[in-house]
């Protein structure tokens, strides 16, 4: 591992380092800290980051999925010490055929991966991925910060977002749902369930929240179920947090949704004024709270 040694320079309080995958995510985070003053130093993932990113930092690389230690080096090159993640990363991609082959994985990486992938000593559960990614960069001297350290104003606070007050029997499905999210955040395999009349649609898995969402409405065809999205028990603020927008609404309107029920102070929304906006147009009820029985308590 001594081979990035030389590559250190000097950091400065002033550089921050992001790993951008897919979504709108990665341009708030890097609009706040270029706000901030931050020189952003970017390394964007290949067929997941916005090309429009490239402008809003201070220096751009794009990165294979597999190049951990070509990302090291990049940020040691820039003198980064601290850096933060934004955006999805398609976990789906890794089980299609050939497709590590295309991103070419480094000496680093197959060191780093090697229990997950080989030897198959260590799951391949996104918490457990994702902690030795960070634990890869912090060998070096690189610590990683949740991205809403930088932009607080980016968690939900609790609150009713849109609609009128949930009914009796969409509390009864929030509640329900909540139960089952949380199991299912404890057991690391996704953060989004949608029900109806206590009843489970879908669970989110390797597919997104979206895709969930697609096969409640294609199993649901009478419409009007809810969506209840939260963070797991054990989240680790620094990657993985739920995050919703307007691409998440257009997904609930079209399979014939009415609730989305959102975890406050621990679920990220994307330019929230537009979030609100077509939530009310497409008749969606969005409902922030701590915990599910907080509804039936303010009933």
């Amino acid at each position: 591992m001594t081979e990035f040694a030389h590559l250190s320079n000097s950091a400065s309080p002033h550089k921050i380092g992001l790993i951008a995958g897919w979504g709108r995510f990665p341009l708030v985070v890097a609009q706040t800290l270029r706000s901030q003053g931050k020189q952003v130093f970017c390394l964007g993932v290949k067929d997941h980051v916005d090309s429009e990113l490239i402008s809003l930092c201070h220096h751009f690389q794009p990165i294979g999925i597999a190049q951990l230690g070509k990302a090291v080096r990049y940020f040691q090159k820039n003198g980064v010490t601290q850096a933060t993640m934004a955006g999805k990363i398609h976990k789906v991609l890794l089980f299609k055929k050939y497709y590590l082959l295309k991103h070419l994985p480094d000496w680093y990486c197959i060191q780093t991966f090697y229990p997950h992938f080989v030897s198959r000593t260590k799951d391949r559960k996104d918490d457990t991925m994702l902690g030795t990614i960070v634990d890869a960069f912090a060998k070096f001297g690189i610590q990683f910060a949740p991205a809403t350290d930088f932009a607080p104003e980016l968690l939900v606070k609790e609150r009713q977002l849109a609609g009128a007050p949930l009914t009796g029997a969409q509390i009864k499905d929030v509640e329900f749902g909540w139960t089952l999210a949380s199991e299912m955040g404890r057991l690391d395999v996704g953060q989004s369930v949608a029900v109806k009349g206590q009843a489970v649609l879908a669970v989110e898995a390797i597919e997104g929240t979206d895709q969930c969402i697609v096969r409640a409405g294609q199993l649901c065809q009478a419409g009007g179920f809810t969506v209840v999205k939260i963070a797991k028990p054990q989240q680790d603020m620094r990657f993985d947090v739920p995050t919703v927008g307007v691409g998440t609404l257009e997904s609930i309107a079209k399979a014939g949704g009415s609730v989305l029920a959102i975890e406050a102070n621990r679920t990220i929304i994307l330019d929230e004024s537009e979030f609100v906006r077509t939530a009310n147009q497409n008749n969606i009820k969005v409902v922030a709270v701590r915990h599910a029985n907080q509804l039936a308590d303010a009933a």
